[in-house]
């Protein structure tokens, strides 16, 4: 496989405990940040964008119509996770993640200061769609990078556990996101939220991001990459090596994913516009029960990201798959009560089954490929995963409640796509696959200068 030489990497002494701290640290608010810049459009298309952004249609039409701008971002996904792949095993995953970051937060911001339709007609959702295909090419290449400079910073035996950081960044990011439309819609008076406080939560990012840009700037690039740098192994094409030899691991890796981000995207997006819709809860009321799951989330990723180093990927892996098949088939007729604390029973207990498939993610992608070519390969099958699952989930829980006048029709779109994902899981790690040594890697400063 050919190779190429790559800029120089910067010298400096072997990655320690600090570095390593610095990097998880790095990696666990910069996404968390990302995620929160992601999932505020999700709320708003829930709760405000439709007739703001396509005024005149129907209820449902302008629902889905702003579910559908949420789509995009999950269709950028895939080419910001290809792009910056390439780019990310060529020149390293630090620099990936800078730009990330300056994608997603001039995106973000933009999206609230934006005039509506009433303003400028239809120019107003146009740019809607460009600003969040911008933030899904930001939130592509986020993952990928913040997932390898947890894992790569790992010692060994503990490549889960670090892994999880990032990962502990989404439910954080959703958290973010919810508390504050939370606290906006409790000072204002739904004309003021319509008229101006909407944008609120999309400008706070520009704060936000400030803050993680300081810390992933002063963070060292990660071992693994130095090592492949000092050691000229740096692929011209990595993308083209994932696709010819690892295309299998590709697609298998995606479909587990499929139900997790398909899943997580109706108990975070759609359930908001149903409960208020169609189950007469308030906003706030909504926005409370989300808010209070996820603790939940989040436990259980840390706990599976644990006992995945103990118990190994496969056992914890596909036993979380498992799991949030059964809860799939109990969530919507537990929140069709319309029984308050059933519904805050149903929220936690999906948030965390959703924590359980997530905590070992990290370290399964990563340990699929080698660190010439990690980021293209876990990227990419991260990506489409979620492009499969998550980015069309909102608009098809939507139509399938619309069609049938059930929410039995949703439990069987959930329940379908967590048996993809089960079947995935299972194969995918049916036996163990060569992975990267579960070692922090180390060089020396003369190596490192050397390439």
């Amino acid at each position: 496989m050919s190779t190429t030489t790559v800029p120089t990497v910067a010298a400096g002494p072997p990655a320690s405990r600090a570095h390593a701290r610095r990097a998880v640290l790095g990696s666990f608010v910069g996404t968390a940040i990302e995620w929160y810049d992601f999932f505020i459009y999700g709320t708003a298309a829930a709760l405000v964008l439709g007739p703001l952004f396509f005024p005149g249609e129907s209820s449902v039409a302008g629902t889905m119509a702003a579910f559908g701008t949420y789509a995009v971002g999950f269709v950028a996904r895939p080419v910001g996770g290809v792009v910056m792949g390439h780019f990310g095993d060529r020149v390293g995953r630090k620099s990936m993640l800078v730009i990330a970051m300056l994608l997603m937060g001039t995106a973000t911001v933009a999206v609230g200061l934006l005039p509506t339709y009433a303003q400028i007609g239809v120019w107003a959702p146009i740019l809607l769609v460009l600003c969040r295909f911008i933030q899904g090419l930001g939130v592509g290449g986020e993952w990928g990078g913040a997932v390898l400079m947890a894992t790569e910073y790992a010692p060994k035996g503990k490549r889960g556990l670090y892994g999880v950081a990032p990962q502990l960044g989404v439910p954080v990011g959703v958290l973010l996101a919810n508390l504050t439309f939370f606290t906006i819609t409790s000072v204002t008076t739904t004309e003021q939220f319509l008229a101006w406080g909407w944008r609120l939560p999309f400008l706070f990012s520009f704060l936000l991001i400030g803050a993680a840009m300081w810390i992933r700037l002063g963070v060292m690039e990660s071992p693994e990459f130095r090592a492949v740098a000092a050691k000229n192994e740096v692929r011209q094409a990595p993308i083209v090596e994932v696709l010819s030899k690892s295309w299998r691991k590709v697609l298998l890796a995606a479909g587990s994913f499929i139900a997790t981000n398909g899943v997580a995207n109706v108990f975070m997006v759609f359930l908001l516009s149903y409960g208020t819709a169609e189950l007469g809860f308030s906003r706030d009321t909504m926005l409370f029960a989300l808010i209070a799951s996820v603790p939940l989330w989040m436990l259980g990723m840390a706990l599976s990201a644990h006992y995945s180093d103990v118990l190994g990927r496969r056992t914890v892996y596909v036993g979380a798959a498992v799991g949030l098949l059964v809860v799939s088939a109990v969530f919507f007729p537990m929140v069709d009560s319309g029984s308050l604390p059933v519904l805050v029973v149903a929220e936690m207990l999906m948030a965390f089954f959703l924590g359980l498939t997530v905590g070992p993610q990290s370290a399964v992608f990563a340990e699929l490929f080698p660190a010439a070519v990690r980021f293209s390969g876990a990227s990419l099958a991260y990506q489409v995963g979620a492009i499969l699952g998550g980015g069309l989930a909102p608009i098809i829980a939507t139509w399938l409640f619309d069609s049938f006048g059930t929410s039995a029709a949703v439990t069987g779109y959930c329940v379908a796509a967590s048996l993809i994902s089960l079947t995935c899981s299972a194969v995918l790690l049916r036996r163990p696959h060569e992975a990267e040594p579960d070692t922090l890697t180390t060089i020396t400063a003369s190596e490192v200068a050397a390439s």
